[in-house]
């Protein structure tokens, strides 16, 4: 599942702060929160036809985030959405294209930690690219991830922070496994997440995923159950054990990145038939239709 370049992107504009630049010439100051201690908050973008879907909650988590890193300045919805449109303009990007939001404190006076030191900020990047949904449909691989995901009373997930460590950890786990992923658990030793994306696992015809205990507040997480809600369909939210997903019918992952997208073995076992079922495509569909119905105009 290795990401291979894509030549529409060899002469991308990059925004940073309003100034679009190409992406040869785009540079952070030294001096930036990001760099001197990953200070700053992310969201990533799917653009379909103009349209992003579920923009609105992706900016209200954003603006949450920097609430919690108690960011001094923080810019309106408004004002990031007509970023994100000349970026997007300026890059002729109308569809199958990933958007990756980063908002910093902003640039430090001199080096370290203190956000006193912050007299001017914050950097808002508009990473925009021609990039399609990164997982494999046919299905995924993962292997249990030594990493274990904290708890609030150690770093809360709510808070969608740029320090990714703990994934980047557990993604050379998979990678020197083979895998295509890491499944991750909490500290009590449940599942949380992958390295990358929130888990579903279906029983019979329940369609359960975990707590937000140790994993962040996803939005296709939340589309996902409110298709279940919508549609019928029996669901559960509560703690997991990998006894539970090496026992399911089938697993899924969901994401902005990937979208819906089967798991079809973990830790070598065959998950299910050892190939995607027939809730994850039903799901997968249900999906697609309201990306069509609802994504929120953008271009235009």
């Amino acid at each position: 599942m290795l990401q291979k370049f894509n030549e529409k992107n060899r002469d991308l504009l990059i925004n940073i702060n309003g100034k679009l630049l190409h992406r040869d010439e785009a540079g952070i100051s030294p001096f930036d929160s990001a760099v001197q201690g990953g200070d700053a908050v992310w969201e990533g973008l799917r653009v379909y036809d103009g349209k992003i879907f579920r923009l609105a909650k992706h900016l209200e988590r954003l603006r949450s985030s920097a609430l919690a890193l108690a960011f001094t300045e923080i810019p309106s919805a408004e004002a990031i959405t007509a970023e994100i449109k000349r970026t997007l303009e300026a890059n002729e990007m109308t569809d199958n294209a990933h958007i990756r939001l980063t908002l910093t404190r902003g640039v430090k006076l001199t080096s370290g930690m203190d956000p006193r030191l912050n007299t001017a900020g914050p950097t808002l990047i508009v990473l925009a690219e021609h990039k399609a949904p990164v997982y494999d449909k046919s299905g995924l691989s993962l292997i249990t991830s030594s990493v274990r995901r904290p708890s609030p009373d150690v770093l809360d997930p709510k808070i969608h922070h740029c320090n990714l460590i703990q994934s980047i950890l557990a993604k050379i786990e998979a990678n020197h496994a083979g895998a295509d992923d890491a499944l991750m658990l909490d500290s009590r030793g449940f599942v949380a997440e992958t390295n990358a994306t929130h888990l579903f696992v279906v029983e019979g015809n329940t369609v359960i995923t975990s707590r937000l205990v140790a994993c962040p507040e996803g939005i296709t997480r939340e589309v996902v159950l409110g298709l279940c809600r919508d549609n019928g369909i029996p669901h559960d939210v509560r703690d997991l054990s990998l006894t539970e997903v090496y026992r399911a019918d089938e697993m899924f992952c969901t994401g902005t990145m990937g979208e819906l997208a089967p798991v079809t073995k973990v830790d070598g076992r065959p998950i299910g038939t050892g190939e995607g079922g027939p809730m994850t495509q039903r799901l997968a569909k249900l999906f697609d239709a309201t990306v069509a119905a609802e994504a929120e105009p953008v271009l235009g």
